[in-house]
C-alpha cells in the first residue's frame, strides 16, 4: 500500500493531501462529495468525513456548512514539502523574514 499508517482516515487523508499538492484539486474548489470519496476509495463516509476533517486541522480545507468541504485559498501560493508532507507559504522559509521595511 505504501503508506505507512493502517488508520483508513489517515490513508484517506494522505491521498486527499496529495491531490491538493499536486494540483488535482484546486484552491476554491469544493472536495468530492462523502457519497463520491466512499464509493470511489472502498472506505465508509465516516472514514471519508474523519480525513477531511484532519485536513480540515492542517488547514488545507474549510468546511462551508451546507456546502461542503472546499480546498482553502490562501492569498500566498502553497508548496509542499516533499518530504513531510506539510505546506507552508512560499516565502515563509525560516530566515527571510517577512519581506518588509
Amino acid at each position: 500500500m505504501g503508506l505507512m499508517d493502517p488508520r483508513a482516515y489517515v490513508c484517506m487523508a494522505a491521498i486527499l493531501r496529495q491531490q491538493i499538492v499536486d494540483g488535482t484539486l484546486q484552491p476554491g474548489e469544493r472536495t468530492p462529495s462523502l457519497t463520491r470519496l466512499s464509493q470511489e476509495h472502498g472506505h465508509a463516509r465516516l472514514t471519508c468525513s474523519k480525513a477531511l476533517r484532519m485536513l480540515e486541522s492542517e488547514g488545507l480545507v474549510t468546511r462551508i456548512p451546507g456546502l461542503g468541504y472546499h480546498i482553502d485559498t490562501a492569498d500566498t501560493e502553497l508548496v509542499a514539502d516533499t518530504k513531510t508532507g506539510s505546506r507552508r507559504a512560499r516565502g515563509s522559509e525560516p530566515g527571510l523574514g517577512s519581506g518588509k521595511a
